[in-house]
């Protein structure tokens, strides 16, 4: 194998991350297997279209994370930016009466001058990425509290709900659909875009990548950015599911984006992993929840049995790479 060939192969492993997502789909498959023989209603067709339905909103804001971990850094702020999005989104058009389009498109920039305002700390002022995003989390979440003084909005137009309860082609819901197009279009970004392909060289290397003409400012601070607009359309998503929005949506939710992205095998110091593995860690946190649902397990050790399941992929993680 020539040089090229040998590059093109290294891209290859890294945007899908075969090679680190290897073992957590082995890990996939052993739970779904383990669950259909310990549930009887596990193995369906409806079980799984459900398993699907409850993890778009931690699907489209994993992604996000992930475009943020692969360049080394971290967003602390995408539940808060949720809530925000959701308020945006309510006020927009239940209190103002504008129409859903407008009313989406005004969340979605909401949530991006979030993701802008803490590209542009970390980039300009030199904050690190977590105080950056610590900060702006709490500022979203006193922003999205202030929108309505703490109180929940309802009334949204019956057809928004409707779109994440009714099954088109008796199989996907409109909020399912968002979530596999943006698996599709981040997954294609990552491997046939230039900007894709500059992620993992910020994350590996911040100033060889300078040295090799990529603009790392521009780049970091238009990953965060990107991020808190999947973060505000994950909160849209939510909205629909709820048919309902209140500041409170959306605590402890990074929690969940970063625990999906380590699991599928991203690396916390950036440049290797991609968004293949991150919905297979999506996958496995959605599997894992539903079945311990099945199996009537007490919610207080659900949360105990995904902490050790976390730290089980980061220790794996930081043994593949002593072994290289």
């Amino acid at each position: 194998m020539n040089s090229t060939d040998k590059k093109r192969s290294l891209q290859f492993r890294d945007v899908f991350s075969v090679g680190g997502a290897t073992g957590p789909l082995i890990g996939l498959l052993l739970l779904c297997a383990f669950l259909s023989f310990a549930t009887d209603s596990f193995f369906s067709i409806r079980n799984f279209l459900n398993i699907l339905d409850q993890i778009t909103v931690l699907g489209v804001m994993a992604v996000g994370m992930t475009f943020v971990i692969l360049i080394a850094g971290i967003d602390l702020s995408v539940g808060s930016v949720l809530a925000l999005s959701m308020m945006v989104l309510g006020y927009l058009n239940v209190e103002a009466s504008m129409p859903m389009g407008i009313a989406i498109s005004g969340a979605l920039v909401a949530s991006a001058l979030v993701g802008l305002v803490a590209g542009l700390l970390i980039t300009e002022f030199k904050v690190p990425p977590f105080i950056a995003t610590l900060a702006m989390m709490s500022i979203a979440r006193g922003l999205a509290n202030m929108i309505t003084d703490g109180s929940q909005i309802i009334g949204f137009p019956a057809w928004f709900n409707m779109g994440a309860i009714i099954r088109y082609g008796g199989f996907l819901t409109s909020t399912v659909a968002v979530m596999l197009i943006v698996f599709i279009t981040t997954l294609l970004y990552q491997r046939y875009r230039e900007g894709g392909r500059a992620l993992y060289a910020v994350g590996g290397n911040p100033e060889v990548a300078r040295l090799a003409g990529i603009k790392v400012k521009r780049v970091t601070v238009l990953t965060y950015t990107a991020c808190a607009a999947l973060s505000g359309l994950a909160g849209i998503l939510l909205a629909a599911r709820l048919d309902a929005v209140q500041p409170s949506s959306g605590v402890a939710y990074e929690l969940d984006a970063i625990a999906a992205v380590v699991i599928g095998g991203t690396s916390l110091s950036g440049g290797t992993g991609g968004v293949g593995g991150t919905i297979i860690g999506v996958l496995i946190i959605g599997v894992l929840r539903n079945g311990l649902n099945l199996l009537s397990v007490s919610p207080f050790l659900q949360a105990v049995i995904i902490g050790l399941v976390i730290v089980l992929a980061v220790a794996a993680e930081t043994f593949k790479h002593r072994e290289q």
